[in-house]
């Protein structure tokens, strides 16, 4: 039964409506420590509070929900990239020196992803280096299909990083189409989701894949889980002074309205989505090989387990504190979602094609 909702700054934040399986890799805790080690090793780190700080993300946790079943090496390396990740997020994306000035960002976009793609890249961001040594281990026991897909990936998501310092330089509020257009990259989903393959070491054929219904449900994966940390980061945001561009801002500049209702409504807009990925999903699986009905259900763990991480972890919770593993029984969930309206988003085209009734 769903618990009474959550308070944050004045504000009621509804229980979440998360109707997927919860799963955790058996080993996450001495995988969390190898990572650990390897961030002191990185140089990636230039303080020991920003070392701290990206210890405290809890990556290894993260990604061990999305991928229960991957081998130890392999896990080890995606949850690297997340820990990599969210440290260049915080230095060089949300708060650092580059969050409001696109044109140095861009540059040095070019240099991270050049580092991405091949190992000869130079670049002398203390990043390069870091992200070099995980794709190392990405092309050691990845067929090259496979980290290709997750390089054209990282692209998607600095692309939309720098989408977003755009609007921030400019002092721009994006519009809700825009927005969620936007949110897609930026949220770092396409490079998180593609690890699942790598971590996995399962290899979806194309032709399943690239199918148009595949991409609605990895896009609408991506987007759940995007808007979900919206949720999980307005206390972070509010408290620091940096809510900027999200779900909940967006809405109140698109419906004219308080952040309460802007609230309501952004968790009414996500559960639409939710159903519909559940009602897209039951069509797809029947008929799915092995290899994408394992995708699909790396989906379904990823929005669960970005939900169960997402509500503990001290990157979004106050006071830095991170609840013991018993906590997870502590988790509460809505039984049911709050808006069940069939048909596309209102005030959002670029994602309507998700309801086409003939996505095959």
């Amino acid at each position: 039964m769903g618990s009474p909702a959550s308070r944050v700054s004045g504000v009621e934040l509804p229980p979440v409506f998360c109707p997927f399986e919860s799963a955790i890799h058996p080993r996450v805790r001495q995988i969390e420590k190898r990572a650990v080690e390897w961030i002191g090793d990185s140089g990636m780190c230039a303080t020991e509070r920003e070392r701290a700080w990206t210890v405290a993300t809890h990556s290894a946790d993260f990604f061990a929900r999305f991928a229960p079943v991957a081998d130890d090496d392999r896990l080890l390396a995606a949850a690297l990239w997340v820990y990599w990740g969210f440290a260049f997020d915080d230095a060089r994306c949300d708060s650092g020196p580059l969050s409001s000035r696109p044109a140095q960002f861009n540059a040095l976009a070019g240099q991270v992803q050049r580092a991405c793609e091949t190992d000869s890249a130079a670049g002398t961001d203390r990043f390069v280096g870091a992200l070099q040594d995980i794709m190392r281990r990405f092309r050691g026991f990845a067929p090259p299909t496979q980290v290709t897909r997750f390089t054209h990936a990282h692209r998607a998501w600095l692309s939309g990083v720098a989408w977003q310092i755009g609007n921030q330089a400019g002092g721009r509020m994006p519009g809700l189409d825009d927005f969620l257009t936007m949110r897609l990259l930026s949220s770092g989903g396409e490079p998180t989701f593609a690890l699942l393959e790598l971590a996995t070491g399962v290899e979806v054929p194309d032709r399943e894949l690239h199918r148009p219904a595949v991409r609605a449900l990895t896009e609408m994966a991506i987007l759940v889980a995007a808007l979900d940390n919206d949720r999980h980061s307005l206390h972070k945001e509010l408290s620091g002074g940096e809510a900027d561009q999200n779900l909940f801002t967006v809405l109140m500049q698109e419906l004219d309205c308080p952040l309460q209702d802007a609230v309501t409504a952004g968790t009414g807009l996500r559960d639409r989505v939710v159903l519909r990925f559940v009602r897209l999903h039951d069509r797809v699986r029947p008929t799915a090989s092995g290899e994408l009905a394992g995708y699909l259900q790396g989906l379904r763990y990823g929005i669960r387990g970005n939900n169960e991480w997402g509500l503990r972890v001290p990157r979004y919770l106050s006071g830095g504190h991170w609840p013991d593993e018993m906590d997870d029984t502590l988790l509460s969930w809505a039984d049911e979602p709050s808006d069940v309206r069939p048909g596309p988003v209102e005030g959002a085209p670029s994602v309507a094609w998700w309801w086409d009734p003939d996505l095959a």
